[in-house]
Formats: C-alpha cells, structure tokens, sequence
C-alpha cells in the first residue's frame, strides 16, 4: 500500500510541475 501510495504521489507532482510553470508565468505577467 505504502509504494502504491509514493508511486501515485510522483505521479502527481509530475503533473503539478506542469501546471505550476504554467501558473507561475501568468503570476508574473500580472505582477
């Protein structure tokens, strides 16, 4: 359960890396 739950979670970050580049640059325009 424990390396089911880690693998998910690297899934995850993975994606929120994604998406936080793409927020992270908006911030900044607006900044």
């Amino acid at each position: 359960m424990g390396n089911l739950k880690k693998k998910r979670r690297l899934k995850m970050n993975k994606h929120k890396r994604r998406k936080r580049l793409k927020s992270n640059r908006h911030k900044k325009r607006v900044w």
